[in-house]
């Protein structure tokens, strides 16, 4: 499959996301305890919450400290970053190419790693670390785009892109700017 290009994309619900080619759709908990079913391959991921509630924070969520350092961040910046009417709170890469080198990572290494570090283990994988603030966060939904034939970063930027339009510049929730 190759990265559709479309110049609409909608993030409000699963359904926008499964028509674009994302599948999966796999909560937190069951990829805690089988992760398998996540393709062996490059491409981009999204994290979804399909809770309509408001969500609850977490003073300290489950994200381990690597090198020591606190992945938490204060109640208020979770609560400035939050973006309503969407179901897309994360969109991840993995095997992008850097520098011009492409990685060995693919999106099941690369969701295990996010996996393990939701667990509290010391684990390289920090973007999207927000989401471990979130007291459903077990509840997540993971999906994914294999793209053997696309640059998973040039994908993840445009995916943002289109995201930032569509909500008035902001970045999904878990996306930091830094």
């Amino acid at each position: 499959m190759s990265f559709p290009k479309t110049t609409e994309i909608r993030f409000k619900a699963i359904n926008d996301l499964r028509q674009i080619g994302f599948e999966g759709f796999v909560p937190v908990s069951d990829l805690w305890k089988d992760h398998s079913v996540i393709p062996n391959v490059k491409g981009v991921y999204m994290v979804v919450r399909t809770a309509n509630n408001a969500p609850e924070f977490l003073t300290e969520g489950t994200g381990g400290f690597l090198k020591g350092k606190d992945p938490n961040v204060s109640l208020d910046v979770l609560r400035a970053n939050w973006v309503n009417d969407t179901c897309v709170i994360y969109i991840g890469q993995a095997g992008g190419i850097k520098n011009g080198k492409q990685p060995q990572s693919t999106l099941r290494s690369r969701l295990k790693e996010y996996l393990r570090f939701g667990q509290g283990k010391p684990v390289g994988h920090q973007g999207g670390c927000y989401i471990w603030q979130l007291k459903d966060a077990a509840n997540l939904l993971f999906c994914w785009m294999p793209l053997p034939e696309d640059d998973p970063r040039t994908v993840e930027s445009s995916f943002i892109s289109s995201f930032k339009k569509c909500y008035g510049g902001h970045r999904p929730f878990a996306n930091r700017n830094d």
